[in-house]
């Protein structure tokens, strides 16, 4: 796996919630010319980071769609719950536990997991271990207390 699949970077979510730190991180991508998918397995959850993103800044919005809707392949950010690349997504984002599915389509991979839940620790801890041990391109952020992210590892 080492070198074909993508990078995959942990997100520690401890200082900043999910509708904070996912439309920054979206913005970056969508700065860098990429397109994203942002697997979600709660469909309420998934509306709610949608409408966040319409929002999230005074001067600007990011622009995306819902699997459900009409024309999901031409969406630039799309919430799925699904694992196949319908909108030719760079970046993936996995958030709430979803499904990691297949990658190799994928430059950059992001598994925003909050670190107030034990259950999602467990989780990221364990998809961790499983992706070293196939030699993936991995690493770990987390969040300083200014705000910034440093990688950790």
């Amino acid at each position: 796996m080492a070198g074909q699949g993508p990078q995959i970077w942990f997100y520690h979510l401890e200082r900043s919630g999910l509708e904070q730190v996912l439309p920054t991180l979206l913005d970056k991508v969508m700065q860098a010319g990429l397109r994203a998918q942002v697997r979600v397995a709660d469909t309420d959850l998934a509306r709610h980071l949608g409408e966040a993103l319409w929002t999230w800044r005074d001067d600007s919005f990011l622009a995306h769609g819902h699997s459900s809707d009409p024309h999901p392949g031409r969406q630039p950010i799309l919430f799925t719950s699904g694992t196949d690349n319908v909108n030719q997504a760079q970046a993936l984002f996995i958030v709430d536990g979803s499904d990691f599915g297949p990658t190799e389509d994928f430059q950059r991979c992001f598994i925003l997991f909050d670190g107030q839940d034990e259950a999602a620790l467990t989780q990221a801890r364990e998809r961790w271990k499983a992706l070293k041990a196939a030699g993936a391109d991995i690493s770990y952020w987390r969040q300083t207390l200014e705000g910034r992210w440093e990688k950790a590892g």
